[in-house]
């Protein structure tokens, strides 16, 4: 585990001890005790599973030092409006051993794939803290395309991770999605960074169909169409 890890799962921890009872917080401990040491899959799957049992699933109150470190502690990091599940999720995740590329990737793959909407969440807004993040980018491309908005916003928005991996053919089409679902693109990092002369051409192509159909184009749009002409 790394300094940086280490201080993010140092962080978490002393939020959901403002956040959780004694037992949620003995139970947790213990898991993560037994994942960090090497305990069977089935046992990080099984925790990760039954969670909210332990935690419940109340908001994780956050003060604005709280946000403060967490922006210290990984760049980009803004854990705003997440529940304690979700919290001590991600501690799960950040357990799991590390020197093994290989099974530490795979065993991330196969969590991904059987989880349900609320451990999905989970899963994609921890992107910006997990180990060997380049080996990523094809599952968070995945959550992009998703269907649920949920999912789709958990990778796209207030993430770090989308600006700083995807390439420009992703992060377009990642733009774009965010226009058609509705998604608010001020909350998208690195928006303007970003911007690049393809997305424009995008951008105008997609608000000709909409005024073409008589629908309304969102001001976000054009905002987005001047920065990204500028890149030109």
């Amino acid at each position: 585990m790394t300094t940086t890890q280490v201080s993010i799962t140092d962080l978490i921890h002393s939020w959901l001890e403002r956040n959780v009872d004694r037992a949620g917080l003995n139970w947790l401990e213990e898991k993560r005790s037994q994942i960090a040491q090497g305990a069977a899959v089935k046992v990080f799957f099984t925790a990760f599973s039954a969670t909210p049992r332990y935690t419940g699933k109340n908001s994780l109150q956050l003060t604005p030092s709280d946000l403060q470190a967490a922006a210290i502690a990984r760049k980009g990091w803004f854990p705003i409006d997440w529940s304690v599940e979700r919290a001590a999720r991600i501690l799960l995740v950040l357990a799991l051993p590390q020197h093994d590329e290989s099974q530490y990737l795979q065993t991330l793959e196969q969590v991904f794939t059987a989880a349900d909407i609320r451990e999905l969440v989970a899963l994609y807004q921890a992107l910006p803290l997990l180990s060997y993040p380049e080996r990523l980018k094809a599952r968070a491309a995945e959550g992009v395309r998703s269907n649920m908005t949920d999912v789709f916003n958990a990778v796209a928005l207030q993430n770090p991770y989308p600006a700083e991996y995807f390439d420009n053919l992703a992060w377009n089409q990642m733009i774009l999605k965010a226009l058609f679902v509705g998604s608010p693109l001020h909350l998208i990092q690195g928006l303007d960074r970003r911007a690049n002369p393809e997305l424009a051409k995008m951008l105008v192509d997609y608000a000709s169909e909409r005024q073409a159909a008589n629908r309304s184009v969102s001001p976000e749009l054009w905002e987005l169409v001047k920065k990204s002409k500028v890149k030109s």
